[in-house]
């Protein structure tokens, strides 16, 4: 798939975006735990119809439907219920097509108030810790200074949506967090204590957005964010 840095601001669809054919990749690796199992199966049937029905349609399906979230808080302690009442869904998209419509219909991260977070998960996922896809993992988190955060936002979005960082069925979603001095982004995974995929994808990370040197990549498992009542504070892992 083409970097967000060959496309700009593109509107057109590129040539070559990963993920749009009809068949669907089983999803991650055998569950022990029957129920998992059985909503994986049901998950990747209905992927299989979704995409069945795009194609016939003439649109190039993606290999997981996504959804668009925006946050705009006031900032103070942050408690569950304010939390969840000021996340907004967007819009959401499963071709290659409804991602640049909506895409292009975004507000750039530098036209975004602080503190603003956008955030972009897979159908079915919330952008809340609490959620039963997130409550066991973590994030890996990197801190940018504002005049590049928009480039590499752009290349994590593209990446997520072409299924481009390997690991695919173990990241939940990615969030832009804007703030008064440096914006952050962060990539959600499913499983905080495998630590060997842990850093697997910390390495996918940097090699897909080509990281200059000295940035450093920062980890937090979503318990800790609970128990501290913070995001970015007190994060356990660099690399």
């Amino acid at each position: 798939m083409a970097s967000a840095r060959e496309l700009g601001f593109s509107q057109r669809v590129p040539e070559k975006f990963s993920g749009m054919d009809a068949s669907t990749e089983k999803r991650g690796e055998t569950d022990k735990n029957t129920n998992n199992n059985s909503q994986s199966e049901y998950d990747s049937s209905e992927d299989r119809d979704r995409q069945s029905r795009e194609l016939k349609a003439g649109l190039h399906p993606l290999k997981h439907k996504f959804v668009f979230w925006y946050t705009r808080r006031t900032p103070g302690v942050r408690t569950q219920t304010s939390y969840e009442d000021n996340i907004k869904q967007i819009m959401d998209f499963s071709t290659v097509e409804g991602f640049w419509v909506c895409y292009c219909h975004l507000a750039r991260p530098s036209s975004l108030p602080s503190p603003t977070d956008l955030h972009l998960f897979k159908q079915g996922i919330r952008p809340l810790w609490e959620d039963s896809a997130n409550c066991n993992g973590g994030k890996w988190i990197i801190r940018f200074k504002k005049p590049v955060s928009g480039r590499f936002w752009e290349d994590l979005v593209l990446a997520l949506v072409g299924d481009q960082l390997d690991y695919g069925d173990n990241i939940c979603g990615i969030v832009l967090s804007i703030r008064f001095n440096e914006d952050i982004l962060s990539v959600w995974n499913r499983n905080a204590s495998d630590n060997s995929a842990v850093m697997a994808l910390r390495d996918k990370i940097k090699r897909h957005l080509k990281l200059p040197h000295g940035y450093v990549m920062e980890y937090k498992p979503h318990d800790a964010s609970l128990r501290d009542n913070s995001s970015y504070r007190n994060t356990w892992l660099r690399g």
